[in-house]
């Protein structure tokens, strides 16, 4: 079967779910969540319904099919769909920089997951479908299975298992979260690993938080344990200012990583924010012991407006190539035409999605620039230059629809390559 037919499919069984009525349901999946209320643990339901939307969404009679609900054990069952279909354009410098980049359908992400309680104990069970690529070694691959456990009280937690590193806003926050379509700085975090994060709230209604943990996968991939680095992290987080019932607030946060290497062996690669180009970017193979990470974020968010910006450098401990120093940043605005914010999530120091409350939805338009510097020393990785210009469909509480263009200028093989891309998403989140 080929990628559009398989992406045809996908779509379809998601249009039969979504027409089994009109009527909304509560959040399922983390990603579809409203935020906890200031000082509160557990994520807010909805305080109206998700009716009369142009677009159909999910009964609240399948709502409660899916989930379990007992005095000392809850289940709740979430999907989460991400459709995409990119087009490129390329001068020839980029062509002979990074090869043709094929325009394309691609199934983003197909996630299924399983969350809930044990009594006081939190788990999250979350397993992708890998079947839509075109040989993939596993049909369905892990992608989170830990379990939260509060010390003393629920401002502190301990978490086991397979989960994100507690580094950089964009890795922390959910995908289908975020203003524009793809992240940027993937070169300096891992998508997930396995270890241990110990969280502690601060102040009564959790403005400060305060995360760190340690992550080693040897066993998981078959690994010697001295072979495999280990990855130790620490996040701290502030809402320096909030108003209007958290419509308008002030987030500022940092982060440090230290970055093991695997068999003394470090790569910096990434895309500039696409799931399916070339690495545009790419130190090759280094040869070292570790690096350390350094990051900065902050959001300043004023009811339907927002300005975010994040800043990463790396230091690398490699002699053979000069103890390089690579770095990244971004920035991001977004305004909300019909005037709703991304709520606030004091649990877990970042902003979640956009909540309509109109019957077309809320549009959102989007502007980025970002710069990646994988190049110093002997390693000549690369560096871009890039703009983002888009436009968010949020049509319900779980459908979206974004379009936006990418410009980006590699400077890399002393050459200066440029690349136009237009990206098109479908997200569904329930």
């Amino acid at each position: 079967m080929t990628s559009s037919l398989r992406l045809l499919a996908l779509s379809v069984l998601t249009v039969l779910c979504l027409g089994l009525s009109t009527t909304a349901a509560r959040a399922q999946a983390p990603e579809s969540e409203l935020a906890p209320k200031p000082g509160e643990f557990d994520p807010e339901e909805y305080t109206a319904p998700a009716t009369g939307f142009a677009i159909p969404d999910v009964a609240t009679a399948i709502e409660k099919k899916t989930q379990v609900k007992s005095k000392w054990f809850t289940m709740k069952f979430g999907l989460v769909t991400l459709a995409d279909y990119t087009a490129f354009s390329q001068d020839a410098a980029s062509v002979e920089q990074v090869g043709v980049q094929e325009n394309q359908w691609n199934a983003r992400a197909a996630r299924v997951m399983v969350r809930g309680g044990m009594g006081k104990v939190k788990y999250l069970a979350a397993a992708e479908y890998k079947g839509f690529e075109s040989e993939p070694e596993q049909t369905w691959q892990l992608t989170d299975l830990w379990v939260m456990i509060p010390i003393g009280s629920r401002s502190t937690t301990v978490t086991l298992g397979k989960q994100k590193e507690t580094f950089a806003y964009e890795m922390v926050g959910d995908a289908a979260n975020l203003n524009a379509q793809e992240r940027v700085l993937s070169p300096f975090f891992v998508s997930r690993n396995v270890g241990i994060t110990v969280r502690r709230l601060f102040g009564k209604k959790h403005n400060v938080n305060l995360s760190a943990g340690v992550y080693n996968d040897w066993f998981v991939n078959d690994d010697d344990f001295d072979d495999s680095g280990t990855d130790a992290t620490v996040r701290l987080t502030g809402l320096v200012w909030s108003a209007d019932k958290d419509r308008s607030y002030l987030h500022v946060g940092s982060s440090w990583r230290y970055f093991g290497a695997d068999n003394d062996t470090m790569r910096y690669k990434g895309r500039p924010e696409s799931n399916v180009t070339s690495n545009y970017v790419d130190s090759g193979n280094l040869s070292g012991d570790h690096a350390r990470h350094l990051g900065f974020e902050g959001l300043w968010n004023v009811r339907g407006w927002s300005l975010m910006g994040e800043y990463i450098q790396a230091w690398v401990r490699s002699d053979i190539s000069g103890d390089p120093t690579f770095k990244g940043y971004y920035v991001t605005t977004s305004y909300v035409l019909t005037g709703e914010n991304r709520p606030y999530d004091r649990t877990v120091g970042y902003a979640r999605r956009v909540m309509p409350t109109r019957k077309w939805g809320a549009p959102e338009l989007v502007f980025r620039v970002a710069h990646e510097d994988i190049d110093d020393g002997s390693v000549q990785g690369g560096t871009f230059n890039k703009t983002y210009l888009g436009v968010n469909w949020w049509a319900t509480r779980r459908w979206k629809f974004g379009v936006g263009w990418n410009y980006t200028i590699l400077d890399r093989f002393q050459k200066e390559g440029r690349t136009h891309a237009v990206l098109t998403r479908f997200q569904w989140v329930y």
